[in-house]
């Protein structure tokens, strides 16, 4: 069991990383797009990218509030 442990650590520093809010941004854009083109609109690949750099523009102004002032 203990490689277990180490394989769930690996995926979750691979998947996860920093900032948790990136790998749920991708997950939900991944599963809104899946959701659109099961309902029938083909044309539902232009909501990935969008839901991608809203995540990122969050996570960037969480960082840039977490960051002390005049400290890079």
């Amino acid at each position: 069991m203990k490689w277990l442990r180490r394989f769930g650590a690996f995926c979750y520093g691979f998947f996860v990383g920093d900032d948790v809010r990136l790998a749920v941004g991708v997950i939900v854009g991944i599963g809104a797009v899946d959701w659109l083109v099961r309902a029938g609109h083909n044309t539902g690949w232009w909501l990935l990218p969008l839901i991608v750099i809203a995540t990122l523009v969050v996570s960037l102004r969480h960082a840039i509030r977490q960051t002390p002032a005049g400290r890079p």
